[in-house]
């Protein structure tokens, strides 16, 4: 790690504006990441066209998805029963963060520029970003990817190519998360769709105190999916 004095470049969350912004510039380098995550700060630059400006933020309130609350339907149970997709993690993190940097009809414009790729795609290597994927065959149709630090998860962005290939990669996720002791899933910003699957807003304030929790907590990610309901365990060797 670098001898650099993160609490004299990191302003108090409390200085935040009303969106969350709480600085701009610095270095997309494993050791500012992981110093933000520690924080409960994350990069989202901010691109207009060909301008990308980076920026840090810790917004309030905080979406987290209780990992005890996460709501299965009971179209995505039987999803998950029948075994239509192959589950992995760590497969393939750079496909994942690909195809989640990849424009969408209701958000042309993407923050997961290539320095946010090249970034995270370092914290992988590092062993603190993860990706679980979702596979027809061969081919990578879901996924979702995040940081974990300590008993954290902060998760980035997913992605899906078939109906539910996501949501079933995020639910394995979840239930991997809870069967390696992880007691925080931080999510940043609230969604219909997150809001649908359990997630909660709670106060910054009260997601810092989590943070700290979680972090002390020594959880591992570990090298394959673990369970902790029968619903998800696989069907055939993977």
């Amino acid at each position: 790690m670098s001898d650099v004095d993160f609490d004299q470049i990191f302003p108090s969350v409390s200085t935040a504006s009303k969106e969350g912004m709480l600085l701009i510039g610095g270095e997309l380098t494993p050791e500012w990441l992981i110093a933000a995550y520690r924080r409960g700060i994350f990069p989202w630059p901010i691109c207009e066209g060909k301008r990308e400006i980076l920026a840090w933020w810790s917004p309030d309130p905080r979406a987290t998805l209780p990992l005890d609350e996460f709501h299965i339907s009971k179209r995505l149970k039987r999803r998950i029963r029948s075994g239509r997709f192959r589950i992995t993690c760590n497969r393939d993190f750079a496909g994942v963060i690909a195809a989640c940097a990849e424009p969408r009809d209701y958000e042309p414009e993407t923050w997961i520029t290539a320095d946010i790729k090249a970034a995270y795609q370092k914290l992988h290597h590092l062993g603190h970003a993860h990706s679980v994927e979702s596979w027809l065959g061969e081919e990578l149709v879901g996924g979702v990817y995040g940081v974990a630090l300590g008993g954290m998860f902060a998760g980035e962005s997913m992605f899906h190519r078939v109906t539910d290939a996501s949501k079933v990669a995020l639910a394995y996720l979840v239930q991997h998360l809870r069967a390696r002791g992880y007691i925080l899933f931080d999510i940043q910003q609230q969604t219909r769709h997150a809001e649908s699957l359990g997630a909660k807003l709670i106060s910054r304030s009260e997601f810092l105190t989590q943070l700290q929790e979680a972090i002390a907590t020594p959880a591992s990610f570990g090298s394959q999916l673990h369970y902790v309901d029968p619903l998800f365990a696989p069907r055939s060797s993977q």
